[in-house]
């Protein structure tokens, strides 16, 4: 790599760290001019696009850089990402399962217990965005955390009830099966389930989340609520979720 062209990536990488990513972007262009295959590159230009909204060019990104570097695991968990944003669900799980296995393969591995705290500091910083109002921000950051621990049922729960909020009801229901595949006794997985089903106009489905509540916690209130909504309320009202 000439001068030239390890300046144009030293200011990019700058800019990029202060998360000034138009000015970044400029710069990482200019170095893939020169013809330099570097997969930090393509995943930060990857980073880039998925700030923006521009999903599937985040994807190309990460996929490029995975191309150069197999063995690129960072890039690996945000193509992951990507394609959960695509709705590519299946594809994210094996790219998440490729890099987890890399993962393990590399000296000392990770052990589920730093995967654990990882995701719960995505956790936290996703409820600051949160709080903040920042939904596609907090979406991100817990879509990581899931993607770290997928068998954390409440970061799953977390997870739905923003898709939820968002408008996107398919991803929720999502979310919401696959936290009760790992955990089929957690009530509050099968509360959401029951809203988001009803907001689908899956009545009869709604009711058999609730109902199944009732076996698990006979004196939930809000499954109760609900059950007493439906027999009375027209299906175009849903609920609000507890």
């Amino acid at each position: 790599m000439d001068e030239r062209t390890k300046q144009l990536l030293t200011l990019g990488r700058e800019h990029y760290t202060r998360g000034e990513f138009d000015k970044a972007e400029h710069y990482f262009q200019q170095v893939l001019e020169r013809h330099v295959s570097a997969a930090d590159v393509y995943n930060m230009l990857g980073v880039i696009f998925h700030d923006r909204g521009q999903f599937e060019e985040a994807q190309a990104a990460f996929e490029e850089a995975l191309a150069i570097n197999p063995s690129y695991t960072e890039a690996a968990l945000n193509l992951a990402v990507a394609y959960n944003d695509l709705g590519r669900y299946e594809e994210a799980k094996r790219v998440y399962r490729g890099a987890l296995s890399q993962g393990n393969k590399a000296a000392g591995g990770v052990t589920p217990f730093v995967r654990g705290k990882i995701a719960n500091m995505h956790a936290d910083v996703a409820q600051a965005y949160a709080d903040a109002g920042m939904v596609s921000e907090a979406m991100h950051e817990l879509r990581k955390a899931v993607l770290l621990c997928p068998t954390f049922a409440d970061l799953r729960l977390r997870l739905a009830n923003l898709y939820r909020e968002a408008g996107d009801l398919e991803a929720a229901a999502y979310e919401l099966d696959e936290a009760l595949k790992v955990k089929p006794l957690y009530v509050p997985a099968q509360i959401a389930l029951g809203v988001v089903r009803f907001s689908l106009g899956e009545v009869p489905t709604a009711i058999k989340c609730w109902e199944r509540v009732l076996e698990l916690d006979p004196q939930n209130r809000a499954a109760h609520m609900y059950l007493r909504m439906v027999q009375s309320a027209p299906p175009s009202v849903p609920p609000a979720a507890r």
